[in-house]
């Protein structure tokens, strides 16, 4: 015979072999008292017991659980399990007893299951937030808040909140928070900053992107500091932006306090000058929208990432000027994901506004904003400060992060 289909012949048979074994019950062995032989007889099946051994000439017997008895697997027991007891106090019945499955008893909301009572879930205090919340079977895991998140209550469900980030906002911090209070803001009286309090704009963000490595190395902050020219930033407020803000948003705090502190030199004052013409046309594209808060909040919507929410366009829209409301939503989603470009988002978020009934002048008016941010006009400012006033130390050390 053929070697290969003697091979084939000898596979197909053993995988028979264990198709048949698959589909046949278990087997147990026992005793046959009259022909005292060991037989190999079929398990009963789950719901039933052995009602009868089988024997040389006839099959195992099996009889059907009676009630308040079950049996889950494929057994040779003579009889089935009982199921349990009532569920003990501050327990109910998640699933009842069957001929297949036994009763099973849970603790009631709020509590878990120790040493055979139901105890109630741990409260964290304030200063603590809930890392784990509990379960049926388990406690509360409590964890203390992490720098810049706070709870002032105890709870068994209460996780630690963020401190309000009150300049976001167009406020003051007039007291700083801890583990178990909020930051307290109150209204900015200082007159040189702006009531809507907007962090960054968009032009700036245009402007310091350009700035940024895609990989940032650990003392890049510290090598910008170190090239830009005119007064240098102090080590104590690097360290500052550093503890405050994640790394990309770093760089723009570190210029934008840089712009500030060399306003009057003339080197600055022309960037500044450029930087207000290019703020002066953006805001002629989107200062005059006048949009509702059902059009800000779908416009939030349509932006990836982290979401602004209704009562930061509120808050917003009591605060600002209508010219400034649009521009100071999208720098609340900036700061939300520093991570992301504002321009970007917007490009993103406009492609979804289309499945909305949004005012068609208002998207071609944003439209033209960021076709205006991403014309030379931000290049050519890049060249001026970056590559004209730095030099080329901050460019190399910049391709080489790159």
């Amino acid at each position: 015979m053929n070697k290969f289909l003697c091979c084939t012949l000898v596979l197909l048979d053993i995988s028979i072999q264990w198709t048949i074994q698959a589909d046949s019950p278990p087997k147990y062995p026992h005793y046959d008292p009259v022909t005292s032989r060991q037989l190999l007889c079929d398990q009963c099946p789950p719901g039933t017991y052995v009602q009868q051994h089988c024997t040389a000439t006839s099959p195992t017997r099996c009889a059907p659980c009676p009630d308040e008895y079950y049996a889950e697997e494929w057994n040779s027991h003579d009889e089935c399990q009982y199921c349990s007891a009532v569920c003990k106090e501050l327990q109910y019945v998640k699933q009842e007893c069957t001929s297949t499955q036994n009763r099973v008893c849970e603790c009631v909301e709020g509590r878990y299951l120790e040493l055979e009572f139901c105890l109630k879930h741990t409260e964290c205090p304030p200063g603590f937030g809930v890392a784990q919340p509990g379960t049926p079977e388990s406690d509360t895991v409590c964890k203390r808040c992490p720098e810049g998140f706070f709870s002032n209550e105890t709870s068994s469900k209460a996780a630690c909140l963020k401190h309000t980030n009150c300049s976001a906002l167009g406020f003051k911090t007039a007291l700083k928070g801890n583990a178990v209070r909020d930051n307290v803001c109150q209204e900015n009286t200082d007159t040189t900053v702006q009531k809507c309090g907007i962090d960054v704009t968009l032009c700036e963000e245009a402007l310091f992107r350009f700035a940024v490595p895609t990989q940032l190395t650990p003392n890049w902050l510290n090598i910008l500091a170190d090239s830009l020219p005119g007064t240098k930033v102090s080590t104590e407020n690097i360290e500052r932006i550093k503890q405050r803000h994640s790394s990309q948003e770093q760089t723009f705090q570190l210029l934008k306090l840089w712009k500030q502190q060399n306003k009057e030199q003339d080197m600055v004052k022309k960037i500044i000058q450029d930087i207000d013409l290019c703020e002066n046309s953006v805001l002629k594209h989107i200062g005059h929208l006048n949009l509702t808060f059902e059009h800000l909040n779908t416009l939030m919507a349509s932006l990836p990432g982290k979401k602004v929410g209704k009562e930061d366009i509120e808050r917003t829209m009591k605060l600002c000027q209508p010219t400034e409301q649009v521009l100071k939503l999208l720098n609340l989603w900036r700061i939300k994901n520093s991570d992301q470009d504002t321009i970007k988002g917007l490009m993103y978020g406009l492609k979804h506004l289309k499945t909305y009934h949004f005012p068609k002048r208002t998207i071609q008016s944003l439209k033209k904003v960021i076709k205006f941010l991403h014309r030379f006009t931000m290049y050519r400012l890049y060249q001026k400060l970056f590559l004209e006033m730095i030099g080329n130390q901050v460019k190399s050390v910049k391709v080489r992060c790159v």
